[in-house]
């Protein structure tokens, strides 16, 4: 998978679990500010990171993550 089909990955899986359309959401995308940051979202989103990536990001190295592109390296990393 190449960064690009990555990217879209990630942000369609934080549209889900945050449920926004994917439209609303871009590298730029703030969890705390712009998705409103609620622990059990990021708790589900780590899991379906797991499930469709099988990319293993600790929730609390997730949970550290200011903006989607943030999230996108560290599944990036643990590819």
């Amino acid at each position: 998978m190449d960064r690009k089909e990555l990217e879209a990955k990630v942000i369609e899986l934080v549209a889900a679990s945050y449920g926004k359309d994917e439209s609303e959401v871009t590298l730029a995308t703030s969890f705390k500010t712009d998705l409103g940051g609620a622990s059990v979202q990021m708790v589900a989103l780590v899991s379906e990171i797991e499930n469709e990536l099988d990319a293993m990001v600790a929730l609390a190295d997730a949970s550290a993550c200011e903006t989607v592109e943030d999230l996108v390296n560290a599944v990036e990393e643990e590819m």
